[in-house]
C-alpha cells in the first residue's frame, strides 16, 4: 500500500493543480459577460460526446494492455512484447470504423439535436479529431499505466489539458479568436497531450513495436479475446452511463437546462479526483496481486481505499457544500446555474455512496472473476438510461440526478454483495460509521458559527473551521492508517 499512497500523493498534487486550472476555466465560461450557457453546455458535451466514441473505437484493447502486461514483462525480454503493437493495430482499425460512422450519423444527430441544441449540430464533426486525440492518449495513457508510471500522464490530462483550454478561452475572451475558431483549436487538445506523451514513453525505452506474435499472445490469445469482448461491453455501458443523463437533457431540454446540469456534475466531480488517482495507481498493483494470489493484501488495499476514500470525499463535499450559495453569488455566476445547487447535494450523497466503497470495481476487474463486472454494468444502464429519461420529462433535470442515485446505488451494492459472499472481503467497519459523524458534526459547526455571514472572508473561515475539525477527528480518532503513517514519515524527515 506504501507504493500506492506514494503515487497517490504525487498524482494527487498534480491533479489537484490541475483542479486550480479546472476551476478557473469553469469560472471563466459560467461568470456573467463571458461564454453563454449554450456554448459551455456544448465544451461539455464534447467531451462526453468523445468519450463515447473513444470507447467504441478502441474496441476494448486498453484495459488488456494493462491486465496482460504483468505476464509479457515476466516472460518476454523486452524487446520481443508485441501487446503494444497489437493495441495499436485494434486501435487504428476501431478509429476509421467510428469516425467513418460518426461522418454517417449526423443525420440522426440533425433530427435529436437540430431544435434545441443546435451548437451541437454545428460542430457536431469536430468530434472525429476530439475522440482520436482522446484514443491515443488513453492508449498511451493505459500502456503508462502498466508501467506503473503515472505521474505524466495525470500531469497532461488533469493540468496541461486545463491550460491549453484556459489559453483558448483567454484568447477568446480578449476577442483574438472567434468561437468557430476556438472550437477549431479545442478540437485538437487531446491530440496535443497525445504527442507529448508519445515523446516521453519513447524516451523511456519501453515503447516498442514488434509484430511478430510471441508465445505470450500464442498462448492467452483466446483469454484475451474473449475478456476483450466482455470488457469492451463493459466500459461501453460504463460510459454511456456516465454521459448518458446531458444528453438526454441537451435533446429534451436543449443546451441552457443541460449547461445547468454540467456545472452541478463537474461541482461533484471534483469528489472523485482522489478516486481517479488511487483507482489508475491501484489497478496494475491489484493485477500483479490477483496474479500472486495474495489475498491477504488485496483485502487490505480494499479496505484502505475505503476510508481513505470516503475521508477525502467528506472532506472535498464539506467544503462544497458549505459554500456553494455564497461562492455563486460572490463570484458572479450566471443566473441560471443556481438552479443547479439543489443537483450539487444529489450528486455529492452518489460520490459519497462511490467512494466509501473503495476499489470494488478494480478489485473484480482485475481478477479471474472480471466478467461480473460486466453483468453488473449491464444492470446498472438497464437502469439508468429509462430511469433518466422518466425522471427528466416528470421532474425537469433534477430528475436525472434521482435516477443516477437509485441506479449507482443498486450497482455498488452489487459489486459489494459480490465481493463480500466471493472472497469475504468487505470494506467497512466501525470507523466508517465514525468517519460520517465527524463528517456531520463539521458541517454542523462550520454551517452555525458563519451561518448569517456571507462576505469572502466568512466563506474562507467556514472552510478553514470546517477543515480543521476534520484532520483533527482523522488523526484523534486515529480513522485510517494511512494519516498516521504520513505523520510519522514526517517526523521521521524532520527528525522532531
Amino acid at each position: 500500500m506504501s507504493g500506492i499512497r506514494k503515487q497517490a500523493i504525487i498524482s494527487s498534487i498534480v491533479i489537484y493543480i490541475g483542479v486550480a486550472f479546472g476551476v478557473l476555466n469553469t469560472y471563466l465560461f459560467v461568470t456573467k459577460g463571458t461564454f453563454t450557457p449554450d456554448q459551455y453546455a456544448l465544451t461539455r458535451l464534447f467531451n462526453d460526446v468523445g468519450q463515447n466514441f473513444y470507447i467504441l473505437a478502441s474496441l476494448g484493447i486498453i484495459p488488456i494492455v494493462y491486465k496482460f502486461y504483468p505476464y509479457y514483462k515476466d516472460n518476454l525480454e523486452e524487446k520481443d512484447i508485441d501487446l503494444l503493437s497489437r493495441a495499436f493495430v485494434y486501435a487504428a482499425i476501431g478509429f476509421v470504423i467510428v469516425a467513418v460512422g460518426a461522418y454517417y450519423f449526423e443525420p440522426v444527430i440533425l433530427r435529436k439535436f437540430g431544435a434545441r441544441s443546435k451548437l451541437l449540430v454545428d460542430y457536431y464533426l469536430y468530434i472525429i479529431p476530439y475522440f482520436f486525440g482522446f484514443l491515443l492518449f488513453s492508449l498511451l495513457e493505459g500502456y503508462a499505466w502498466a508501467l506503473q508510471k503515472t505521474v505524466l500522464p495525470h500531469f497532461l490530462k488533469e493540468t496541461a489539458m486545463r491550460l491549453y483550454i484556459m489559453l483558448l478561452a483567454v484568447l477568446y475572451l480578449f476577442e483574438w479568436i472567434d468561437f468557430p475558431r476556438f472550437m477549431e483549436l479545442f478540437s485538437l487538445a487531446y491530440i496535443i497531450i497525445a504527442i507529448i506523451l508519445l515523446i516521453y514513453l519513447i524516451q523511456t525505452g519501453k515503447f516498442r513495436f514488434h509484430f511478430k506474435a510471441s508465445r505470450v499472445t500464442k498462448k492467452f490469445r483466446k483469454k484475451m479475446l474473449g475478456m476483450q469482448v466482455l470488457v469492451f461491453g463493459g466500459i461501453i455501458i460504463t460510459s454511456i452511463g456516465q454521459t448518458i443523463d446531458g444528453l438526454i437533457i441537451a435533446s429534451l431540454n436543449g443546451l441552457g437546462d443541460a449547461a445547468v446540469y454540467l456545472l452541478a456534475l463537474y461541482t461533484s466531480s471534483l469528489m472523485q479526483i482522489p478516486v481517479r488517482s488511487i483507482q489508475s495507481i491501484a489497478t496494475g498493483v491489484l493485477v500483479r496481486l490477483w496474479k500472486d494470489k495474495n489475498m491477504a493484501e488485496i483485502k487490505r488495499i480494499y479496505y484502505r481505499s475505503s476510508i481513505n476514500l470516503l475521508l477525502l470525499s467528506l472532506f472535498i463535499f464539506g467544503n462544497i457544500w458549505l459554500n456553494i450559495t455564497d461562492g455563486l453569488e460572490l463570484f458572479k455566476v450566471q443566473e441560471i446555474y443556481k438552479q443547479g445547487i439543489p443537483l450539487v447535494l444529489i450528486f455529492g450523497i452518489i460520490r459519497l455512496i462511490d467512494a466509501g466503497t473503495g476499489l470494488n470495481a478494480q478489485v473484480i476487474g482485475a481478477s479471474a472473476y472480471w466478467r461480473f463486472e460486466f453483468f453488473s454494468g449491464v444492470i446498472m444502464l438497464a437502469l439508468r438510461i429509462p430511469l433518466v429519461y422518466i425522471f427528466i420529462k416528470e421532474y425537469g433535470i433534477i430528475g436525472s440526478v434521482y435516477g443516477d442515485l437509485i441506479s449507482l446505488s443498486v450497482y455498488n451494492f452489487i459489486r459489494f454483495e459480490f465481493l463480500r459472499r466471493k472472497f469475504e472481503m468487505q470494506p467497512f467497519s466501525i470507523k466508517t460509521i465514525y468517519a460520517l459523524l465527524l463528517g456531520f458534526a463539521a458541517y454542523i459547526i462550520a454551517y452555525y458559527l458563519f451561518r448569517q455571514q456571507h462576505e469572502f472572508l466568512f466563506l474562507v473561515l467556514r472552510s478553514v473551521v470546517f477543515s480543521g475539525i476534520m484532520i483533527a477527528g482523522v488523526l484523534l480518532l486515529k480513522l485510517t492508517p494511512d494519516a498516521m503513517q504520513l505523520i510519522e514519515n514526517a517526523r521521521k524527515r524532520l527528525k522532531v
